[in-house]
């Protein structure tokens, strides 16, 4: 296991975007034992949700209220993960967590993931 370290989190307006990214903090990658990558977040009061998954060959998943607005992508060559949201809405504004695992099938569901990122704030204000 090692450190996931995002960045991009801020605020912006509804209507905006943002762009977040994952890499591991270390020198050592993921790449070798993990095959599921993805994005969560958690609001005040609320649960961790899952936003967002990806697997080593690029398949995606994607909550129903971030889907067409949000992309995943992963960046093989760098080991970095990134999360590409569009028309951000004040109901997207959560801290926003990245994860890496390794399962036969991958989904945005906390528990297939072992590794996490300490989160970054995303503010969307109407």
């Amino acid at each position: 296991q090692g450190e996931l370290v995002e960045s991009g989190g801020g605020s912006v307006q509804t209507g905006g975007s943002l762009r977040l990214s994952c890499a591991p903090s270390g020198s050592s990658g993921y790449t070798y034992n993990t095959n599921c990558w993805g994005w969560f977040r958690q609001a005040p009061g609320k649960e961790r949700e899952g936003v967002a998954s990806i697997t080593s060959t690029g398949h995606t998943r994607y909550t129903d209220s971030v889907k067409g607005r949000f992309t995943i992508s992963r960046d093989s060559a760098n080991d970095t993960l990134y999360l590409q949201m569009t028309s951000l809405k004040p109901e997207d504004a959560a801290v926003y967590y990245c994860a890496a695992g390794r399962s036969a099938s991958c989904y945005p569901i906390s528990s297939l993931f072992g590794d996490w990122g300490q989160g970054t704030q995303v503010t969307v204000s109407s």
